[in-house]
């Protein structure tokens, strides 16, 4: 039985730095947000569900323009909810997908930022939280380019760190990249034990 150990974090944490130190542990690593991507180019079927609902937000090559949904969903209360419904299902299909191609794995990772706000570390045999001080990691976001006011509509779309670090199996601190790849390395050792325990 392969054990699914969910990543998280909020935006800025330094989530994907830490998905790719898992990564060069060797474990296999289904990423939400490329499942997202995949899914939102010309002709796949998240695309395809947004042109139906959100026609504006479409690129003229039937990509999806990503920076006008983000428009549309901070204008509309309604979008968010709407979007969620027509991609989620497709989504999860991906993931399901991946988790069947590596069920001969002993780990997998999940790397899924919503992790706790869409129920889907009840699926997760442990969760890794991501995590560095406010203002590193607000820092780190605005350095990408995104305004202030981005950053908070986000940051309220997101469940607390707070509420994160008391529900994680693991935190691993990003404040420095030794210490947390230390860390990854500490996570997946304590994970084999337990397989081992258990089998």
């Amino acid at each position: 039985m392969t054990f699914r150990l969910g990543l998280t974090g909020s935006i800025g944490m330094g989530k994907s730095t830490t998905a790719q130190m898992f990564a060069d542990e060797g474990i296999p690593i289904w990423d939400a947000d490329a499942a997202v991507h995949r899914l939102y180019a010309p002709g796949q079927p998240a695309a395809l569900a947004v042109a139906q609902a959100f026609p504006a937000a479409m690129n003229p090559d039937g990509s999806v323009n990503r920076p006008a949904l983000r428009g549309i969903i901070a204008a509309d209360p309604t979008a968010l909810d709407r979007l969620n419904a027509a991609v989620h299902p497709l989504v999860a299909a991906d993931r399901a997908a991946f988790l069947a191609a590596h069920a001969a794995a002993p780990i997998v990772l999940l790397d899924i930022p919503l992790l706790y706000e869409s129920g889907i570390d009840r699926d997760c045999d442990a969760v890794v939280l991501v995590s560095a001080p406010p203002e590193i990691q607000r820092a780190r976001v605005l350095a990408r380019g995104m305004t202030e006011d981005e950053f908070q509509l986000i940051l309220s779309r997101q469940m607390p760190d707070a509420e994160k670090r008391a529900r994680a199996t693991y935190i691993i601190p990003t404040t420095a990249l030794e210490p947390a790849r230390a860390a990854v390395k500490d996570v997946l050792a304590a994970i084999g034990k337990q397989i081992a325990r258990d089998a």
